[in-house]
């Protein structure tokens, strides 16, 4: 859940295609959990929208992505260390 990086000198590409390596279902079903927790969790919410805005093209696709990609490293630590998840308390 990559995109490749295509720059020359100072020049960047805006438009890239992400890479398509690995499971296709598994990236499907990741990327349709961290919709899912985006909705429910506040901390995963608050990430996707500051992904959202700072995206130039398909802003929903790639801040979704991200998000997954923030899922799939939540749910390794958890399994490494044979954790729960227990959602942060925000103060305030």
């Amino acid at each position: 859940m990559v995109w490749n990086e295509k720059q020359s000198g100072e020049w960047k590409a805006e438009d890239i295609k992400r890479v398509r390596s690995g499971n296709k279902y598994m990236r499907y079903y990741l990327v349709e959990a961290a919709n899912l927790v985006r909705m429910h969790d506040r901390e995963y919410a608050d990430f996707y929208s500051a992904k959202y805005d700072e995206a130039r093209t398909h802003k929903h696709k790639r801040a979704l992505v991200l998000t997954a990609r923030k899922l799939v490293r939540l749910v390794y630590a958890l399994l490494r260390t044979n954790q729960l998840y227990t959602p942060r308390k925000r103060g305030g």
